[in-house]
């Protein structure tokens, strides 16, 4: 039977992918915010472990707690999906600095928190054993209005890079999933919850960029989402398939939005793809 830890599994990606690895047949430890509500149950292949990824203590006895079960076993995987979206939003010359350090407590200190924790239950099923790490299509076409969010992803990827480096002499595989918009409850509101938080930026900067800025934010990325992202169950099948691959990429691009942009990123030069995505969410040139 393998063995799987996915944090973030209260809800969401990191819930479906939980139950449907266990129905594959996998034991798989999932890890739930303490007193969130959740559907998820400890029983047949599934055992829910109270875990929050923005306290170093909670991931240190979530690992102890695992160590413990597993009785001298190890991970074949460990999926790091646990993450928020929705704290520091704005354009980052208003970023309340406060919210910023949280975002990254939880997005990226989070996930190496985790990862630190568990490396040596995955270091005792390698060569074969695999560690997923959630970053985000934004790497790819950095929105304005989510720069905050879009560096903690850009720090998870660049921390994986690292990762493929330092773990490859032990035959432990590791990949940043780069997933695109999945249509969730809160994002079929995304028009309505772009203006909220655009509402909350100072009036000064909202003045400055709203003439410039305001059309792509709080219409054109809320367009696009809504048109091409893809079902939770999509997103699933999907990451499905990326864990059936015998050898990962050091990216692996989920969702019908984000696989164009993977294949962009490795025929424009950087320049052709800023340029590109500038058009695409109607991002003004400066004229005199």
């Amino acid at each position: 039977m393998k063995t799987a830890f996915i944090t973030g599994a209260n809800v969401g990606q990191a819930n479906l992918l939980s139950k449907a690895l266990a129905e594959r047949g996998w034991r798989v430890f999932a890890g739930v915010l303490p007193g969130a509500p959740t559907d998820l149950k400890t029983g047949g292949n599934i055992t829910v472990v109270e875990q929050d990824v923005s306290k170093t203590e909670s991931v240190k006895a979530s690992a102890e707690f695992v160590t413990r079960a597993l009785n001298g076993g190890g991970l074949d995987l460990l999926m790091n999906v646990a993450g928020v979206a929705n704290i520091g939003t704005g354009v980052l010359e208003a970023a309340d600095l406060g919210a910023v350090e949280r975002l990254f407590n939880i997005n990226m200190f989070g996930q190496l928190r985790v990862i630190q924790a568990f490396l040596p239950l995955i270091r005792k099923n390698a060569p074969g054993s695999r560690i997923a790490n959630y970053s985000s299509g934004a790497i790819l076409a950095n929105p304005v209005g989510a720069g905050a969010y879009n560096m903690t992803k850009h720090a998870i990827h660049g921390m994986t890079l690292t990762l493929r480096h330092e773990l490859a002499p032990f035959g432990i595989q590791v990949t940043s999933i780069i997933p695109g918009g999945v249509l969730t409850a809160m994002s079929a509101n995304s028009h309505a919850n772009t203006r909220k938080t655009w509402n909350e930026q100072p009036e000064a900067i909202r003045k400055v960029y709203e003439p410039h800025l305001g059309k792509t934010i709080m219409q054109v990325l809320p367009d696009m989402l809504e048109k091409s992202g893809a079902t939770p169950e999509q997103a699933l099948a999907g990451t499905l398939v990326i864990l059936d691959k015998k050898k990962w990429k050091p990216m692996e691009y989920l969702g019908r939005d984000v696989k164009p942009m993977g294949l962009m990123k490795r025929l424009l030069s950087d320049s052709q793809l800023e340029a590109l995505m500038r058009k695409t969410f109607q991002v003004p040139s400066y004229t005199a």
